[in-house]
Formats: structure tokens, C-alpha cells, sequence
């Protein structure tokens, strides 16, 4: 959602950095083009004006212009307001309430209300052990209460059984003592929306919030309505009174302007962000990383919280103790390819690190994509379980075999065979460190990364080194073209790319730089 409007501010204070120092002429001249770049992201006017002013305000100061780094300084400040127009902290759902919770879902049809409102059911039953209860209020549009429970039976969350001619009060007031007579922590209550707001919407919701008294108040609106998406929280706000919003669609197309106006204009925070069609693709909204996303520093801590939750345990603690013993064969090898894959593919993990953005033309020229993942998972699956437990046996008519059942060439079977030998050897080694080892997998004894090493990493990773490029493998930078124009400096892979948890040591074929994978061009041997 953020993609145009990081490559803009990202160009515009890359122009600040290289400088070794700055006049106020510079700063006054990089806040005109920061300014257009929030107006053509569809932020709100009064906005832009406000962070404009504030920006200027502290980038022209003595402290800063006279400072070692002075172009730092000015990305750090501008980096401090973006989190403050975001909203500082993120705030997550309140359930610290006498039981049944009522949680009203309000806002315009066709925003995504009710998958929201299954999404959200979903992620309290599983990651926070609540017991739910789904309610749908709409009885105007059709099937709309068929819908949702459908929806509970795909995500196997209760729903409040329909009960047809009674009104949106009534349904309320019968969720609510259901939810108490069958010991329930939680009540959603999906209202019905329109295609625009209107007098009878309104009324409809205030007297459904006056019979529930709900704990929260969640606006859904989508964010590739832009600036329209603001008026309809400030409505709603007024009107109904509202405690957060969730942001649909934040995974398209959108200029951003709804997400970075919508904390400043109502004063409410956003609270969830909606990423995707699958249940888990929601995410929690923190201003902070949001902040660094948009700067170009990456997002490496919520990329650390996506592998901790997404890892099966029992099997990265199988992995652990074959690894200990030396053992990493095309099996293992195979379960971190399905864990890249549910983690985002190699373009949600690359998206997260810091400086990906600057070389986005270049790695997409080298064909870093999902494709080279599933080709290897194909390359895998086409192999007997013999010789996925003994790679040594593959010989050349072997080879052509897989080659012919994977669709892929001898060579890239090759250049599979390779990585995993060199993945088995540097396994073999972190074997000999336990410690290190339980650490890495996260399945192991030893515990996972804190929350102040993540933030350490975070703060590591966004600061600029000169020399990152070095990071890149041989592969990778033969792959990209010479007069590519590659930046001088990527935003600190100072340490090689983040240890995940469940993916030994890095990620698949992640050597501590980018990725190798067949299919890439390089140098031949």
C-alpha cells in the first residue's frame, strides 16, 4: 500500500544523506518535495501542512544543521513524526471487560465487514484462546447472516443461530444473553452496512450500540477509498462513537493516504490491518514499523513474529535434534521451503528487510521470486524417499529423471544438490554450538529472541552502511546488470539477513546474504 510513497520519500532523503552538510535552503527544498509526495499519497491537506511544519521546525535547528550526520538527523526526525501521525502506539483489541466482550463491527457495505468480523473471531479463538461468538445483525442484505455462518463453519468459530423476521435490536439483545447463558468471552456483532452513509444507517447502529453498550466500537473501512475512507470514520465517530478502525485491503493498490490521515483526523488509532483473502492475513497495526516500512528501513521484527508464529514446533524440533547430530537431508531442506512459503515467498520476506526497495528493478530482473520456490519444492517431491534421505546416490541418469518429472533442467537439479551440500555443511558446524543452535531454530530449549534483541535488530538493520552490497552473493550480482545503477549503500545488512525461527539458521539458501537458488544465471564452473 505504502510502495510509491516509500520510493518517493526514500529517493528525496537518500538526496539528503549524501550530503555532507546542509543549509536551510536543502531542508526547506526536501520538505517541498516531501510535501508533494504526501499530497500525491491522498494524505488530507491539514495533515501534510501540520507535519510539514513540525519536520521543518526541528530539521532546521543548530543541533541538527551543525550535527556529524546531518542528513541521519533529518531522516530521523521525519521518521519520529510519521510515528506520531500514526499514532505513537499501537493499540491492540481490549478484552479487559467482565465477560461476554461485545465487539460492534460498523461500517459501509462492501468494505469487508463481515470477513473482517470472521478474521478477527478467528485470530481471538486461536492465538488469544477466547471463546467466541458470532453474530450477524444485517437483515437487509441477502443472505448476509447465511454468509457469516458460513463463515463459522470455515473457521470454526461459533455463530448465533438465525432466527428470520426479528429486527437488528432484537438479535443484539439475543446475542448478548446467549453469550452469557453459554459462557462465551467474547460477542461480535456484525451490523449491517450501506452503500453510502445515511440517516436510518446511523439511527440503526446507535440504538444496536445503546441495547449492546459494546467494549469496542471497530470501524472497517477500505483503504482504496482514500480520502473518502477518512470521512466516513469522522461520521461514524460523531454519530456512533467508534474505539479503533481495521484497514481492508491493505495489501493493493492504495496510495496510503487513508492509513497515515485516519489516526490525525479522528483521533482514533488504527488497530488491524487487513492484508490478504486468507484468515490469517491480518495484521496488528504498529505506527512504529509502519514508519520504518515506509522510510525504506524494513520491518525485520514483525518479519521475526511471522516466522514464530507460523513455525509447526514438533517439526523444527526434529530438524534441531538431526541437526545436532550432523543430519540435514532433502526432506528437511524441503519443510524450510514450506516455511519460506508461509511466511510471505521470497517477495513478503524481501519486502521486510531493509533496503530491498532501492534494488527492487534489479532483483526482479534476476527472477527472485516465488517460481524459484516452488521449482525446488518440485525438484524435491520428484525425487524417490532414498534419495532425499542420501543425496550422494543422484547420479546423472538419476538426475535426468528428476529432471524430466520436475519440468526443470539437469542444471538446476545441480545447482539444488550444491546448496543443500552447502546448507548441510554449515548445519553440521552450528551442530557443534548447541546453544546457538536452539536459539536459531526456535524450536529448541534454548529461548527465542526477545522483544529488546528484535527491537537491537531493528535499530541495527535501519542504519546505512556503505559496504552492504558486499553482503550480496557472487550469483546475485552477476545476475544483475551492470549499468543497473545500483545504490552506494544499503540500509544496514550490516549482520547478513535475520535468523528466523524454524528456518536453521536463516532461511533457505540464505548463506548470510540473498538468496542462491537454481535458476538463477552466474558464473559457470
Amino acid at each position: 500500500m505504502f510502495q510509491s510513497l516509500s520510493d518517493r520519500l526514500s529517493g528525496i532523503l537518500d538526496k539528503l544523506t549524501r550530503r555532507g552538510a546542509l543549509t536551510e535552503s536543502d531542508v526547506a527544498e526536501a520538505m517541498r518535495e516531501v510535501r508533494r509526495a504526501l499530497l500525491e499519497a491522498d494524505v488530507a491537506l491539514d495533515v501534510v501542512r501540520d507535519f510539514i511544519e513540525k519536520v521543518k521546525a526541528k530539521a532546521i535547528g543548530q543541533e541538527v544543521l551543525r550535527s556529524v550526520t546531518p542528513g541521519q538527523m533529518v531522516v530521523k526526525i521525519v521518521n519520529d513524526e510519521l510515528v506520531a501521525m500514526l499514532g505513537s502506539e499501537n493499540s491492540a483489541i481490549d478484552l479487559h471487560a467482565a465477560p461476554p466482550v461485545a465487539i460492534m463491527m460498523v461500517g459501509l457495505q462492501g468494505s469487508g465487514k463481515t470477513t473482517t468480523t470472521a478474521k478477527i473471531a478467528k485470530r481471538l479463538t486461536d492465538r488469544d484462546k477466547k471463546k467466541v461468538l458470532m453474530a450477524s445483525l444485517d437483515t437487509r442484505r441477502p443472505a448476509a447472516q447465511e454468509q457469516l455462518r458460513i463463515l463459522g463453519e470455515q473457521t470454526g468459530v461459533d455463530t448465533l443461530p438465525i432466527v428470520a423476521g426479528q429486527t437488528p435490536q432484537q438479535i443484539a439483545k439475543r446475542a448478548l444473553d446467549a453469550g452469557r447463558l453459554g459462557g462465551y468471552d467474547v460477542v461480535m456483532l456484525d451490523t449491517a452496512g450501506r452503500i453510502h452513509i445515511d440517516e436510518e444507517l446511523m439511527r440503526e447502529s446507535a440504538e444496536v450500540r445503546d441495547i449492546a453498550t459494546p467494549h469496542e466500537t471497530l470501524l472497517v473501512a477500505d483503504s482504496l477509498t482514500g480520502q473518502d475512507a477518512v470521512n466516513v470514520a469522522k461520521s461514524f465517530d460523531e454519530r456512533v462513537g467508534i474505539t479503533g478502525i481495521v484497514l481492508t485491503r491493505a495489501d493493493g493498490d492504495a496510495r496510503g493516504g487513508a492509513a497515515l490521515s485516519m489516526r490525525a483526523v479522528t483521533g482514533k488509532p488504527i488497530k488491524l490491518l487487513g492484508v490478504g483473502e486468507k484468515w490469517d492475513e491480518l495484521e496488528d497495526f504498529h505506527p512504529s514499523r509502519v514508519a520504518s516500512r515506509i522510510l525504506g528501513m524494513g520491518d525485520v521484527v514483525s518479519l521475526v513474529e511471522k516466522a514464530a508464529q507460523t513455525i509447526d514446533a514438533e517439526k523444527a524440533t526434529k530438524i534441531a535434534e538431526k541437526m545436532k547430530k550432523g543430519i540435514f537431508d532433502l526432506d528437511d531442506m524441503a519443510e524450510q521451503l514450506k516455511q519460506m512459503q508461509r511466511i510471505g515467498g521470497m517477495s513478503g520476506v524481501l519486502g521486510m528487510l531493509p533496503g530491498m526497495g532501492k534494488i527492487k528493478n534489479q532483483i526482479a530482473e534476476a527472477n527472485l521470486d516465488d517460481s524459484i520456490l516452488k521449482r525446488q519444492h518440485a525438484i524435491i517431491t520428484s525425487m524417490t524417499p532414498h534419495e532425499r534421505r542420501n543425496p550422494k546416490v543422484l547420479d546423472a541418469k538419476r538426475k535426468r529423471r528428476i529432471a524430466a518429472g520436475s519440468g526443470t533442467k539437469v542444471e538446476d537439479v545441480n545447482k539444488l544438490v550444491k546448496m543443500h551440500r552447502q546448507m548441510a555443511d554449515m548445519m553440521k558446524s552450528l551442530g557443534k554450538n548447541r546453544g546457538m543452535l536452539n536459539r536459531l531454530v526456535g524450536g529448541g530449549r534454548g529461548p527465542g529472541p526477545s522483544e529488546a534483541e528484535m527491537a537491537a535488530m531493528q535499530e541495527e538493520l535501519g542504519r546505512l552502511d556503505p559496504k552492504a552490497l558486499e553482503q550480496l552473493p557472487q550469483e546475485l550480482r552477476d545476475a544483475i546488470p551492470k549499468g543497473g545503477g545500483l545504490p552506494k549503500g544499503l540500509p544496514g545488512l550490516t549482520g547478513g539477513i535475520p535468523k528466523l525461527p524454524g528456518l536453521g539458521g536463516g532461511l533457505p539458501g540464505l548463506g548470510g546474504g540473498l538468496p542462491k537458488f537454481p535458476g538463477l544465471p552466474g558464473k559457470k564452473k
